[in-house]
């Protein structure tokens, strides 16, 4: 199995550590944190650096999953993600084993699908992605980079999410609906038609 180092201590890493047991292809080497938190362990698991000390801490054969969650802004996802990548630290990606996804479906570096998502074919999901519980990618939609689709949140066929979005919890994306970058869309809300980047859906 490969050895994969995540990245953040909070809620959302949780239900990363335990997609990542149940996969059964990766072992969990330890927690990154932020540098003024002095945890030892997190969960069964030890903390074996922080974000200042990553050169001691990985291995050549180690790969990298960013754990923090991402409600509204995914810019400390991001800051990770360019960490990583200006340090040619490799990004998994992770797929829940009780998660249904096409094989013509194309899920970029750094994605989580979390347990009982569906990925359907033609479906593009971009970098650095969260497919949360119960969520559905139809057919044909795409997914920018650095997105969160929350929980049970449905995307239909061809509909289109731009880069950085928040999809929340329960939400329903009409087909072929498009997205602009940077927006918002709050739990439960049904789109039906297009949104401009930087939109805030309440």
């Amino acid at each position: 199995m490969q050895s994969v180092i995540l990245f953040g201590n909070g809620g959302h890493c949780k239900s990363c550590i335990e997609v990542i047991e149940t996969s059964g292809f990766y072992k969990i080497k330890g927690i990154i944190v932020h540098p003024n938190d002095s945890s030892k362990k997190f969960m069964e698991y030890k903390v074996i650096g922080n974000d200042k000390n990553l050169d001691d801490t990985f291995c050549n054969e180690d790969i990298a999953l960013i754990c923090i969650g991402q409600i509204k802004s995914a810019e400390p996802r991001m800051r990770i993600f360019k960490m990583l990548q200006e340090k040619n630290l490799p990004l998994v990606t992770v797929k829940s084993k009780f998660s249904i996804i096409s094989k013509y479906a194309i899920i970029k570096k750094g994605t989580i699908v979390m347990h009982n998502a569906i990925i359907n074919a033609g479906s593009n999901i971009g970098l650095n992605c969260i497919l949360n519980t119960n969520s559905l990618v139809e057919h044909d939609a795409k997914v920018g980079n650095h997105c969160h689709i929350s929980t049970g949140a449905i995307l239909n066929g061809g509909a289109e999410i731009g880069d950085e979005c928040f999809i929340g919890s329960g939400a329903v994306i009409r087909e072929g609906v498009k997205i602009g970058d940077k927006s918002i869309i709050s739990s439960g809300k049904i789109v039906m038609s297009d949104l401009p980047s930087g939109t805030i859906f309440k």
